[in-house]
């Protein structure tokens, strides 16, 4: 029991860490690798955005690595909370939001809806600097009231 609610908590941490990083590394510093992402039609299959998906592997691999040694222990399911937002976060950022799969094309859920808009918003600034809605899976209640109705 107690190793589902450490994957959990992880997962949810991660949320708060993906916010800053998003924030702070990717529109501060690492924007080199992330501005290609800001830009519109942008025509190859991967973007150097993509060179974050690594950033966040690496640390997960880690854990379950030490996570087994000498037996399993909680730094495993550490391991597991970040590979499942890893997990979420390419279902929800890159085939639903930005479509660079088609997998869910005809999804019609309030909930994903309002995670596109504020996604979109977020994008309105090509530049680095004045973004908004920097979350993925917890953004702004305003994005939800229109749909909820």
């Amino acid at each position: 029991m107690i190793f589902a609610l450490v994957t959990l908590g992880t997962f949810l941490l991660m949320e708060g860490i993906t916010w800053c990083t998003h924030k702070y590394v990717m529109h501060g510093f690492g924007w080199y690798l992330h501005e290609d992402h800001h830009q519109p039609g942008y025509p190859h299959v991967f973007e150097k955005n993509d060179a974050f998906f690594v950033v966040f592997a690496i640390p997960s691999m880690m854990l379950f690595f030490f996570g087994i040694r000498p037996e399993l222990n909680f730094l495993f399911f550490i391991g597991l909370g970040i590979l499942c937002y890893g997990i979420a976060y390419f279902l929800i950022h890159d085939v639903l939001i930005h479509r660079r799969f088609k997998w869910f094309d005809k999804t019609d859920n309030w909930y994903f809806k309002a995670l596109r808009k504020a996604h979109k918003i977020h994008h309105k600034k090509m530049g680095k600097q004045e973004g908004e809605c920097f979350g993925m899976l917890f953004v702004p209640f305003k994005y939800f009231r229109e749909y909820l109705k």
